[in-house]
Order: C-alpha cells, then structure tokens, then sequence
C-alpha cells in the first residue's frame, strides 16, 4: 500500500514537499516513481529513484526545480518541489517498482494521489 500526502495550494514561485508512505512489501527492495495527472491530460512521469537513492531522474518539465529522495527506514520516499509553477498544478501519485522504469504501465504498484494547487 502507497499513501501519499502533503499536497496542497501554494502560490506560484512557492515550495510543496509531498510525501509517500509505504507499507505491505519490502521498500528497500523497489523503486520509486511520481506520477502527475492534470486535468484533461494523461498521467505523465515526474521523477523516479532507485532502490538505494544513488539514481535519480526526472521530466525535463522538473529538472533543476524538484527533487526526490527516499528514506529507507521510514519506509517513505520524497518529492521536493521549489518554483512551482501553475503548469504543475495536477494529482501526484506514487508508484513503486523492481525496475527504475518511467513508464506506468510497468507500476506495480499505486498510491492514491494528493492534488497540488498552484495558482497565478
């Protein structure tokens, strides 16, 4: 199970750092990816971490603004988001994976989503 959170509104030029917990498999042993789903749009690939967090990759649409991490411990992994942009604005999900993939459909597994407001 994948239970993000820490979405919210913020102000374009703003930070947000949403958050996945994971629970029911072994974490350490998966990678992890973001997902962002506008309205109207097709879920797209944000950023992905391997299973240590010594690789990490993004969207051209983020490099250089977000950035993900994990912490093995805690079971939880990261996405940093600075100069948020209204384009951002969308539903980030969580996924994990026993490959370091950008594709969906290659997931195993889903979190639920949490919305990321930015506004003008």
């Amino acid at each position: 199970q994948l239970q993000a959170s820490g979405g919210g509104l913020v102000q374009a030029g703003g930070s947000l750092r949403v958050s996945c917990a994971a629970s029911g498999f072994t974490f350490g042993s998966y990678c992890m990816g973001w997902f962002r789903q506008a309205p109207g749009k097709e879920r797209e690939f944000v950023s992905s971490i391997s299973w240590t967090g010594d690789h990490t990759f993004y969207a051209d649409a983020v490099k250089g603004r977000f950035t993900v991490s994990r912490d093995n411990a805690k079971n939880t992994v990261y996405l940093q988001m600075n100069s948020l942009k209204p384009e951002d604005t969308a539903v980030y999900y969580c996924a994990a994976d026993s490959t370091l993939t950008s594709w969906a459909h290659e997931y195993d597994y889903w979190g639920q989503g949490t919305q990321v407001t930015v506004s003008s």
